[in-house]
């Protein structure tokens, strides 16, 4: 709808305005009787010059200024008016006459208002005699089609985007920008925000419009929704006027039918306005926003946009920091201290902000100098901020305390919930969880199954903790944003789901807490570690690694319980990966972070995965002091099934690691006393008695591909494809080998290649049961099996020669080796049989089987 230089002299019209062009030019001796509507910047005087070239093409006369339309008008001549809503009635009346008369071929153009008695005659008639034709913004096909025909820039489907959604694709605006990124230094993508030099074309515009017009324009650029009172209010005008105002700021092309402006208009509006004008309707808004109970956010997110946040009023950056609490908290704690500035007492609110928003530094800092100074409903508040963020970081004795000394309505419950943490059950009992004294909100009340849930996973039913684990999560999801928690209810139902082996259970509740927000920032990165750790469990390591790395690359460091958990992952993914070089790099720094948090019960998790790299490095005994201090723990709390289970399992094979038998069965043990206690403790009892009786070369294929499938079936789906594959390697019956080799590979997601039992001629299978049962002196040496798990790592010759002391053609002919040795066809092929072959070194030898098991 618009012709320019910038776009090629052409125009850019929806298809009935084009096809009234396309008619006259077939004909342009035909009656025309036209009116041509649409808003400032629409198009309507290119619309009117495109008819009038036309017709100048065709050699009839065409007249363009309305002094000519009197008795003086030449009937053969074709009459453009352009702006019709500037005539008098005279004029108007004028031209309803010729109209009427049918002697004149005319085209008027007008904008939607003003719209005299006059004008809206005029309208009506042309209409019942002739076309209207309306102007209206383009369409994103449009600003498309428009770009295209400007060879600097193209179509790209990025840069239309920009341009359409900053104009709103009204083709005054449109015109304004594509010509300012013309002009500008041609840069893959999209710039960030338009031109400056597009935004001060706005400036005439502006400056043509009546003041009351221009405070409505400031109005809306603050961005939050205007009922015609509260225009009314804030204008000084009754509702009539209003809609006046509001069809004149339309009719001039800047305000969109949906009562918005476009971001490029917005731009203008904010820069271009007089600073003390944009002020004061700021300010005038906040405070009739503020007095009616609406939403002030939006206002003084404008206003700090605009730099002038600190005019303000106090009260109205107080009600828009307790609003940003729930979405930006980090806003919010700017917000607070805007406020603090002026007076207000806020600083606990700007603590409890700084801690939702995770910088528990600055949270701890302001609740520290609050609880000897401020007033006690300040202090209460400051309680728990510092109580939350101890918990946090681990000091669960000290947060205790604090949870106690404030009573606040859920403290007892955090207390509680901290006590058992911290294996400290004599001051679980001490705190009852009951005495809330307050009102049994949200908060409360899952605060309350919080504690109720984990005092149930430790004295009583796994399924029952779970159930109310899960039930206080659903209680915070409507409004858990906003909610200061030492430890998720999400996070710790996900835990106990862990535990019981309800893997899927635990991916959901923290899919909804991930989606509800609950914790905010502060507790949003705990919800996915936890979500990468199962991942972890189930074998999904890329994908793993994928989330961890999101993790660890958003935002601020990581506190020391995440840090924990993030450090146990990133060694967890290379020991299922055999990235022997990932699991060295990696140990100093879980080490450090195993120092940085005491232990705990909801840390048990990535401690025992820490142990069994610790054994796989041969380096456990600087954890010794630390899986010492849980057991310790666990025994503090008489030994909970759920909580003890898994740092059995894990202790199992880190003995395994380290070779000591004696070791092993002591947990195996504990594992066959806590089965008939949950689910997960059954089948790892099992497993854990098939791994001892596999590396004593004891394999019943039956009973392992049994307890291998229980692993799976609770999620630990590597673990089980891992004890498959280790008993096939210890097995020298070939059927049962097949057999294991067939469960191992379906359970790692593989597809089975076996029929009744028989081995495949050719391929990895088969090329894995001849290495298996062949005699010891034609499997893989020492050096070569480091070779191969350097190989599956990765790595190049020359890297692994430097890592082993070698030459890189050395390597070159150990690998060339074991492809003979294994008869493999191609380096395909070797790579999938070590993969089978190497296992985690399990330190001990398929060849030499561990001592009997001491009769029990």
């Amino acid at each position: 709808m618009i012709m320019s230089t910038v776009a090629g002299d052409r125009l850019v019209l929806d298809r009935a305005p084009q096809a009234l062009l396309d008619t006259v030019a077939a004909d342009p001796s035909a009656p025309l009787a036209v009116a041509v509507t649409g808003p400032g910047g629409h198009g309507r005087s290119a619309y009117l010059q495109e008819l009038a070239r036309i017709y100048r093409r065709a050699g009839v006369p065409v007249l363009e200024n309305p002094a000519d339309l009197p008795d003086r008008a030449d009937p053969d001549a074709v009459l453009l008016v352009d702006d019709a809503h500037r005539l008098d009635d005279a004029h108007l009346a004028t031209l309803r006459h010729l109209v009427g008369e049918r002697r004149q071929r005319l085209a008027v153009a007008y904008r939607p208002w003003p719209r005299s008695t006059g004008l809206v005659e005029l309208a009506d008639a042309v209409r019942r005699d002739g076309h209207a034709v309306l102007l209206t913004p383009f369409a994103r096909e449009q600003t498309a089609a428009y770009l295209a025909a400007v060879p600097e820039l193209g179509r790209r489907g990025e840069l239309v985007d920009f341009v359409h959604g900053q104009t709103g694709g009204v083709p005054r605006d449109v015109e304004r920008l594509v010509r300012a990124l013309r002009g500008a230094e041609v840069r893959p993508g999209v710039p960030a925000e338009p031109p400056r030099q597009v935004v001060l074309e706005f400036a005439p515009d502006l400056e043509d419009l009546a003041p009351d017009v221009r405070r409505l324009l400031l109005a809306v650029a603050a961005g939050v929704p205007l009922p015609v009172d509260l225009l009314g209010t804030l204008l000084g005008r009754d509702p009539a006027e209003v809609d006046t105002l509001v069809a004149a700021t339309r009719s001039a092309g800047l305000l969109g039918a949906d009562g918005r402006l476009a971001p490029l208009v917005r731009r203008a509006v904010t820069a271009l306005s007089p600073a003390t004008e944009r002020t004061a309707v700021w300010r005038r808004l906040s405070e009739v926003q503020l007095a009616r109970g609406g939403p002030v956010l939006p206002l003084v997110r404008a206003l700090r946009a605009a730099g002038v946040a600190g005019d303000a009023p106090a009260g109205t950056l107080e009600a828009a920091a307790e609003e940003a609490l729930g979405t930006d908290p980090a806003l919010a704690v700017d917000l607070f201290a805007a406020a603090s500035a002026t007076g207000r007492p806020v600083a606990a609110r700007q603590a409890l902000a700084a801690a939702l928003a995770g910088d528990l530094d600055a949270a701890l800092r302001l609740a520290d100098r609050l609880l000897t100074s401020a007033a006690p409903t300040e202090r209460t508040e400051a309680a728990m901020v510092a109580a939350t963020a101890l918990a946090h970081r681990g000091q669960l004795g000290r947060s205790v305390e604090l949870y106690r000394w404030s009573g606040a309505s859920p403290a007892a419950a955090f207390a509680v919930v901290g006590a058992l943490a911290g294996g400290d059950p004599s001051a679980a009992a001490g705190t009852s969880a009951d005495d809330r004294g307050g009102p049994p909100t949200l908060h409360a009340s899952a605060a309350q199954l919080m504690a109720d849930g984990v005092r149930e996973s430790v004295t009583g039913s796994p399924t029952a903790a779970l159930s109310t684990l899960v039930q206080a999560t659903a209680l915070l999801e409507p409004a858990g944003r906003a909610v200061l928690l030492p430890d998720s209810p999400a996070a710790l139902a996900a835990l106990t789901a862990v535990h019981c082996g309800e893997l899927d259970i635990a991916d959901r509740v923290l899919d909804r807490a991930v989606a509800s927000g609950i914790g905010g920032p502060l507790m949003a990165r705990r919800h996915r570690l936890l979500q990468a750790w199962i991942l972890m469990v189930r074998g999904h390591t890329t994908v793993a690694a994928e989330r961890l790395a999101g993790v660890i690359g958003a935002g601020r460091p990581l506190e020391s319980r995440d840090l924990l958990f993030a450090t146990a992952l990133e060694l967890g993914i290379a020991r299922r990966n055999s990235d022997l070089g990932a699991l060295q790099r990696g140990w100093g720094h879980a080490l450090e972070a195993v120092v940085r948090h005491p232990v705990d019960l909801f840390t048990l998790l990535p401690l025992g995965e820490l142990a069994i790299t610790g054994a796989r490095l041969g380096d456990l005994d600087r954890l010794a002091p630390y899986l010492a201090e849980a057991r310790s723990l666990l025994a503090r709390l008489a030994e909970p099934p759920l909580w003890s289970a898994p740092l059995h399992w894990s202790g199992l094979h880190a003995a395994i690691l380290t070779e000591e038998p004696a070791v092993a069965d002591e947990h195996v043990a504990a594992l066959l006393a806590a089965a008939p206690h949950s689910r997960y403790a059954a089948v790892v009892a099992t497993a854990a008695a098939s791994w001892v009786d596999v590396l004593r070369g004891v394999v019943d294929a039956g009973r392992v591909e049994a307890a291998a499938r229980g692993l799976y079936d609770a999620g630990l789906c590597w673990d089980g494809a891992r004890l498959a594959g280790q008993a096939a390697i210890r097995t020298a019956d070939r059927r049962a080998m097949t057999a294991l080799l067939d469960c191992a590979r379906t359970l790692q997601g593989r597809t089975g290649g076996t029929r009744g039992g028989q081995r495949p001629a050719t391929g990895p299978e088969g090329q894995v049961a001849d290495a298996i049962t062949a005699p010891p002196a034609h499997r893989l040496s020492d050096r070569e099996r480091e070779v191969a798990e350097l190989v599956l790592a990765g790595l190049t010759y020359r890297e692994i020669g430097d890592r082993l002391f070698i030459s890189a053609k050395t390597v070159e002919h150990h690998v060339a080796r074991m492809r003979s040795r294994l008869n493999c066809a191609n380096r395909a092929e070797l790579l999938a049989l070590l993969r089978t072959i190497v296992a985690d070194r399990s330190g001990t030898a398929a060849g030499q089987p561990w001592p009997e098991r001491p009769a029990r």
